[in-house]
């Protein structure tokens, strides 16, 4: 098997620390229960899919970014507050990826089409909104796949959506990434669109933090539960600029001009976490190169 199609990370479990702030017994039981009442809320949402796109936008990325809340989690965007620069002009937008929050994050700010791995479409109500939200699974295992996800990628760019991967290919724990992967970048080529890099960042207390990471040998239980004990979590989505068609030859170049894009700011923020000395949950790898 590829080892490109099924990338690894070398973050485990000793890379989340603990939290700095934990919220009490009480809180965490709202949380919980505000979360799950939200979710099944959800399942009304998939109504607001027969709506115009733009009220439809509307509609699920306020329901996407009450969720959040209802984890306890705040939102910040840095940069433009949508991903696409034309209406109507299809965008691969292209995160790193840390946590199950990201998809939240991302639809909060622009309702997108996710490629995600196949294991989602299995989790309780929030898959089946993901998968109605037009959802491209991801089947890491069957390799002889590929060609089909990325026409489908490029069939649905050329239409006009926005569509988003997560580059790294697997999740790592925030502090470390992992090098992007071209296979997903074909589409925007194929299609002749713009690649939009964007940089999710989990913060508490204005320090970078592990806690919302999806690594190791957690399970999506374990991951929420820290989540709904962290306190002051913020999300921050950082929409940097377009790379346009024509830029790259091919979809190496192409992967690797998003990742130093996306760089720029993961490095100085490993400085000034080396220079604060937090630096024990940072995997012994380059955090720049898989």
């Amino acid at each position: 098997m590829s080892h490109a199609w099924m990338p690894a990370s070398p973050c485990g479990d000793g890379c989340v620390g603990s939290a700095p702030r934990t919220a009490g017994g009480v809180r965490q039981l709202w949380r919980a229960v505000t979360a799950l009442t939200a979710l099944l809320c959800g399942v009304g949402i998939v109504l607001a899919l027969l709506l115009p796109r733009a009220q439809r936008e509307t509609v699920v990325r306020l329901w996407f970014h009450a969720l959040l809340r209802a984890f306890g989690v705040r939102l910040e965007v840095h940069g433009a507050r949508r991903f696409q620069e034309v209406p109507q002009r299809g965008v691969l937008v292209a995160s790193n990826h840390v946590s199950w929050l990201d998809e939240l994050a991302i639809d909060a700010v622009q309702p997108i089409r996710i490629v995600a791995k196949k294991d989602i479409k299995g989790w309780p109500v929030l898959g089946r909104i993901i998968t109605a939200a037009g959802t491209v699974y991801l089947d890491r295992e069957r390799l002889r796949e590929l060609p089909r996800t990325v026409a489908e990628l490029a069939a649905t760019l050329r239409a006009g959506s926005a569509v988003g991967i997560h580059a790294e290919g697997t999740t790592w724990c925030g502090l470390a990434s992992g090098r992007y992967r071209p296979a997903l970048f074909q589409a925007a080529l194929d299609a002749g669109v713009p690649v939009r890099p964007i940089v999710l960042r989990y913060r508490v207390d204005g320090h970078v933090s592990t806690q919302p990471a999806f690594i190791g040998s957690d399970t999506l239980v374990d991951s929420i539960r820290r989540v709904l004990r962290v306190r002051g979590l913020t999300v921050e989505v950082h929409v940097l600029d377009e790379i346009a068609p024509g830029r790259a030859e091919n979809r190496r170049q192409l992967a690797k001009l998003a990742q130093e894009q996306s760089n720029r700011l993961t490095s100085t923020e490993l400085e000034v976490a080396r220079s604060t000395g937090d630096t024990h949950r940072v995997p012994a790898v380059s955090p720049l190169v898989a």
